[in-house]
């Protein structure tokens, strides 16, 4: 951290079936948001490949890899080194017998922080992910990077409260979530992507605490995502967004101190009853 101040960004693209391909456009992100002075950088989910989840084909569990072996995690810890950027890294994790949606975070000097489990696994019509992943074991985390303490959640996580109350709880400076979210198959009049903001603008406002979310974009046989990441500020005001087809970076900076004085006067923390919440 630059004083009390931390700056953190998010990454927005397409991703095909090519991981080599997939972690250069990651890299190239990461370096462009490490220009613009970004110290946390917050690639979209499972960008490893396409978005496989939304059909349930038995191969896919080919690509997946231990934590600390994935390839996204090998490459991207001399960048992070390099760079002096922390960077959670969205996986497709195997851990013997078992298979989980998987982060990494890696801290600014490229070491392993330890890995967070997606806790909340959807099923439905194209995003059928309890074929594939265990409910996460590891409990929320919050990183000690050496640029704040990040907590992170991974895409349907977003929608949950408690997940983000959790973390703000556990001492966040700020939350992200890397994402993969687009068109739904059964219905194609809906569109989520106006609400899935909304969800995490609200966790922003009740946790006074900045949020980032990172999605891709593209066609991919169909499916279509539809981008708009964004970071909200404490208010949860949007300060920095894309569109639905853009790749690039976005980023803002946010004074910490003066966010944990807010924070304690807003009183949140000070009022909850969770005697009452049970």
């Amino acid at each position: 951290m630059a004083g009390n101040r931390l700056k953190v960004a998010a990454l927005q693209a397409p991703f095909g079936t090519d991981i080599d391909e997939n972690i250069k456009t990651v890299t190239a992100l990461v370096r462009a948001a490490a220009g613009d002075g970004a110290q946390v950088i917050l690639p979209p989910e499972l960008f490893q490949g396409p978005y496989f989840c939304k059909t349930q084909e038995e191969h896919w569990f080919e690509t997946a890899y231990p934590a600390l072996e994935h390839p996204c995690v090998t490459a991207l810890q001399p960048l992070a080194a390099e760079l002096g950027v922390a960077i959670p890294v969205s996986i497709f994790e195997k851990d013997g017998p078992c298979y989980y949606n998987s982060l990494v975070m890696l801290d600014a000097d490229g070491a392993a922080l330890g890995v967070y489990r997606k806790s909340h696994i959807p099923d439905g019509p194209g995003y059928q992910e309890k074929y594939y992943f265990r409910p996460g074991d590891t409990g929320f985390k919050v990183w000690p990077t050496k640029h704040g303490r990040i907590g992170v959640g991974i895409c349907w996580d977003q929608w949950f409260p408690e997940a983000a109350r959790a973390m703000a709880m556990m001492g966040a400076d700020v939350l992200m979530y890397p994402t993969a979210i687009g068109s739904e198959p059964h219905d194609d009049s809906l569109d989520t992507a106006a609400r899935w903001r909304r969800a995490m603008q609200g966790h922003a406002v009740s946790n006074v605490i900045p949020v980032v979310a990172a999605n891709r974009v593209g066609d991919e046989n169909g499916q279509v995502f539809y981008g708009t990441s964004f970071i909200a500020d404490h208010t949860g005001g949007v300060v920095a967004d894309l569109g639905r087809a853009e790749t690039g970076h976005i980023s803002a900076e946010f004074d910490l101190d003066f966010l944990n004085r807010h924070r304690a006067a807003w009183g949140f923390f000070r009022d909850r009853r969770p005697e009452f919440y049970r």
